[in-house]
């Protein structure tokens, strides 16, 4: 299964994230194909809340979304909190809608796309105590195992990990065969 060959894909994460929620959707690209990497606030290398670990291999102060095709963006609170504070994080972010490309975000993932003021209009799921703010970002938020809005796939939990793979490999695929996504 390579039909995502030639695409790189980001992964946004800084220590704290859920581990499976980076792992699980890593496994799925990359065994799909594509080039996965790392993109954190510092150099070195990020630990899960679970203790996985993993080397990051690009800071946000030098990261492009023009050099990807796509964004993954794990959750975790500690995770989701620290990187909605900083500014290159929320501007790559932001950068991703810009340009149409796929965004895949997570259980609490989903804070970054409020603060990067990317919701106004879209639908989509979190982890559930994230509902209200996200209403207020002008998202309409609902309680679905995966949601899929003009190539921002979102998800509640781990638990949803399947379907959530599944949907970002398939949006990342679309956008490479269009020449184009949301």
């Amino acid at each position: 299964m390579t039909h995502l060959s030639g695409k790189k894909v980001a992964f946004l994460a800084t220590d704290g994230f859920e581990d499976s929620e980076l792992t699980s959707p890593w496994e799925a690209v990359t065994s799909a194909g594509a080039e996965a990497v790392l993109v954190a606030p510092s150099s070195g290398s990020i630990s899960g809340k679970n203790g996985y670990a993993q080397s990051v291999d690009l800071t946000t102060d030098g990261a492009r979304a023009s050099d990807f095709d796509a964004l993954v963006l794990p959750g975790g609170v500690v995770n989701a909190d620290h990187l909605r504070l900083d500014a290159a994080a929320v501007d790559f972010t932001r950068d991703f809608f810009e340009q149409h490309k796929p965004v895949g975000a997570i259980c609490h993932a989903a804070w970054i796309l409020a603060e990067a003021d990317v919701l106004s209009g879209r639908t989509l799921t979190s982890y559930p105590s994230l509902k209200t703010d996200l209403r207020n970002a002008g998202a309409t938020w609902v309680d679905e195992e995966v949601v899929v809005d003009e190539g921002l796939v979102s998800s509640r939990t781990p638990d949803d990990l399947p379907a959530f793979n599944a949907k970002v490999v398939e949006e990342i695929d679309e956008g490479a065969h269009s020449g184009q996504t949301a």
